[in-house]
């Protein structure tokens, strides 16, 4: 069945990015030159396949806790005056800031004293290249100021600054500035703006919501299919949202992990790199495919949401990482849609 199903997908072979509001303002900015090579493109407009990159020096811990949890995308611009041998003067003064805006009945449920403790740290792993900026995880552990204080601390709220691959841009950032555009949040809303509100103030920098365009999901799609994975993988599923109706509708489309590959594998001719040619034909054959059984036509809705094996992102910018051996892969296309965002 998937066999027929895919050859007649092959049949029909022949066949912007939403930017979300900002919860502040930058009033110092650096004169940043438009580099080539965005979202992997090289100047002969092919797009860089991400290769897995060896995790054998990463903390295990670290990787672990960044996985299979969902993460809110924004793209940053360089920080004035940020520096890593500061760190901890940044979690107290951090810390100082929660407690004055707690003061003013924010980052705190209702009812609910919290002692909230600040830690800011390093993830020297993290990187495409020895001039990448190490990344930056700040998070917040909460303790009621009722329990004893040797209670354990609980984790509320997680977030990290990285560039991973962003050479280019970092070459055009002055001396002063610090180029670390992608932050991911993990935890509730009013803790991402009092830490984005301080960051802010303290970097001169500016924080915007980073939203994935369905061109740029379905690049994810033809790419992250053609990964090798050591364990079974999942399917790769294809969300749609279908405009101009009354009530919100939303199609699912999940094709087996096996016929996925295959579809590509026919697809893809590039060693190392693939075109927009490619990642066209290959939605169109699903497409195509879908139309065969369904007679919808899915060229006419939108793709918010692409799940595969590597990675799930959602274009509303929300991102799930699935494997360790990808993560920096998937953090290279990030960085490079945040670098296109803050340009």
């Amino acid at each position: 069945r998937r066999g027929a199903a895919l050859a007649a997908a092959m049949e029909s072979a022949d066949g912007a990015a939403r930017t979300l509001p900002s919860f502040g303002r930058l009033s110092r900015g650096p004169p940043f030159g438009r580099a080539h090579g965005r979202f992997g493109r090289s100047p002969g407009g092919r797009l860089l396949l991400p290769a897995p990159r060896s995790q054998e020096n990463a903390d295990p811990q670290i990787t672990a806790f960044l996985l299979r949890k969902q993460w809110t995308l924004y793209s940053v611009t360089p920080m004035y005056r940020f520096s890593d041998a500061h760190l901890r003067d940044y979690a107290r003064l951090l810390s100082a800031f929660i407690a004055a805006e707690k003061q003013k009945g924010l980052a705190v449920e209702i009812g609910v004293e919290l002692d909230i403790k600040v830690a800011v740290s390093n993830i020297p792993d993290l990187k495409g290249s020895d001039q990448d900026q190490a990344a930056v995880l700040v998070q917040l552990s909460s303790r009621s100021s009722a329990s004893q204080k040797n209670s354990e601390e609980k984790l509320i709220w997680s977030g990290w600054f990285c560039c991973v691959s962003g050479d280019d841009f970092s070459q055009n950032v002055p001396e002063d500035f610090t180029c670390l555009p992608l932050f991911l949040a993990n935890g509730a809303d009013c803790y991402t703006s009092i830490v984005g509100s301080w960051f802010q103030k303290t970097f001169d920098c500016c924080f915007r919501r980073l939203a994935i365009s369905p061109l740029n999901l379905s690049w994810m799609a033809a790419m992250w299919t053609g990964c090798k994975v050591d364990k079974t993988a999942s399917a790769v599923e294809l969300v749609f949202s279908v405009p101009r109706l009354p009530q919100p509708l939303d199609i699912s489309y999940a094709i087996h992990p096996e016929d996925a590959k295959a579809l590509w594998a026919t697809v893809h001719k590039t060693p190392g790199e693939i075109t927009q040619e490619e990642v066209d034909v290959f939605m169109d054959c699903l497409y195509s495919h879908f139309h065969r059984h369904f007679k919808i036509h899915l060229s006419a809705t939108k793709l918010v949401k692409v799940s595969t094996a590597i990675a799930s992102a959602h274009c509303e910018g929300i991102i799930k990482f699935l494997q360790s051996q990808y993560l920096s892969g998937v953090l290279m296309l990030l960085t490079e849609l945040a670098i296109s965002q803050i340009q």
